[in-house]
């Protein structure tokens, strides 16, 4: 079978070529591959900038978020042939931690796990993978190829979920309105589920034409483009920020209303420097009981939160989220950026 894999550590090593089918080793249901999407963590691996091979070999079979139809699955595993299925990306350390324990792998504090497509173990951008039953998450037949938005949409559901726990320290919090920084994938993933919890939504982004405003606005919540300035008056209950660019990150961590939550979502890379006056910081946190978090991955309950947040969503809006389709012998053209990219999709089965 066919999959698109890579030498972790060695820029422009990618490749399509002929693998072995999955060991039955890889878990009991063998899925026929539909999609895969391709996100900042797959350029990443495909740059030589990270990613780790499994132990013993050389390359890396890539692909975390997946979207794929059970082939064969055993009577007792809870799956039938025909079913869509996404496949967790993150599996816990052999030793677990107190985290990993307790089935929150995404929280995990010794960084022994392995991630599919990413970390030691063989990702879901072959023809056909298997995956372990407590690993599979359904999702219903309508959303067919837009399942792949799932795994994002997990991220979010994370955010979302951390975000809300720590609002409930204060039995008085009525949270109305949030600001999202980035129109992305996970921005605009993010920017839904407000919409889906009935909040004032505003987005901001950099750009001012091609179809982030357009999304923007068909979810019913308002686009801000330029700069932050631009939303001074607007002090929201929570922010997200889902760019990782450091001006905007320092720049975040003011905005929010008084006992306001900001979830840094977006990871920045290094070796860049922002002016921040951190007395002020200290000041205005501590004298309006302000919270600030990072968030990243998920484990099964977030992606289980996040089917059911895909199923509630207009489809035809999630559709539209996904602005290219490419087929795998095209795959190269999946990681050239394109001015109106959103979210690009690898297509595994043949058109």
């Amino acid at each position: 079978m066919r999959a698109l894999t890579v030498q972790p550590g060695v820029s422009g090593s990618a490749r399509l070529e002929q693998v072995a089918e999955p060991a039955l080793t890889d878990g009991a249901l063998l899925v026929q591959a539909i999609a895969v999407g391709i996100c900042g963590t797959d350029v990443d691996i495909v740059r030589g900038e990270y990613g780790w091979a499994p132990d013993g070999r050389q390359r890396l079979i890539l692909g975390h978020e997946s979207i794929g139809r059970v082939l064969e699955a055993p009577p007792d595993s809870g799956f039938a042939p025909g079913d869509l299925v996404v496949g967790i990306v993150r599996r816990p350390d052999p030793l677990p931690c107190a985290y990993c324990a307790q089935g929150e792998w995404d929280m995990c504090r010794n960084g022994a796990y392995t991630e599919r497509g990413i970390k030691s173990l063989d990702g879901y951008a072959s023809e056909r993978f298997r995956l372990e039953p407590a690993y599979a998450v359904r999702v219903e037949n309508a959303l067919g190829t837009l399942g792949v938005l799932l795994e994002p949409t997990s991220v979010v559901a994370k955010a979302w979920e951390h975000a809300e726990r720590i609002g409930q320290r204060s039995d008085a919090w009525r949270p109305r309105s949030v600001l999202i920084t980035g129109a992305g994938p996970i921005g605009l993933l993010a920017a839904l589920l407000g919409r889906l919890r009935g909040l004032d939504v505003h987005v901001f982004d950099r750009v001012t034409r091609g179809p982030k405003p357009m999304l923007v606005a068909e979810l019913g919540a308002t686009y801000h483009a330029a700069t932050l300035p631009s939303v001074e008056r607007l002090a929201p209950d929570m922010i997200f920020e889902c760019t990782g660019a450091p001006a905007v990150v320092a720049d975040v961590l003011t905005r929010s209303a008084p006992s306001g939550i900001v979830c840094l979502a977006g990871v920045s890379s290094g070796g860049r420097t922002v002016p921040l006056d951190l007395g002020d910081l200290n000041r205005r946190m501590v004298l309006e009981n302000d919270v600030v978090f990072g968030s990243v991955n998920a484990n099964r309950r977030h992606y289980e939160q996040a089917a059911g947040a895909l199923a509630r969503a207009d489809h035809a809006w999630l559709g539209r989220l996904i602005t290219r389709q490419v087929p795998l012998d095209r795959w190269a053209d999946a990681f050239e950026r394109h001015e109106d990219d959103v979210k690009v999709v690898l297509r595994m089965e043949e058109a």
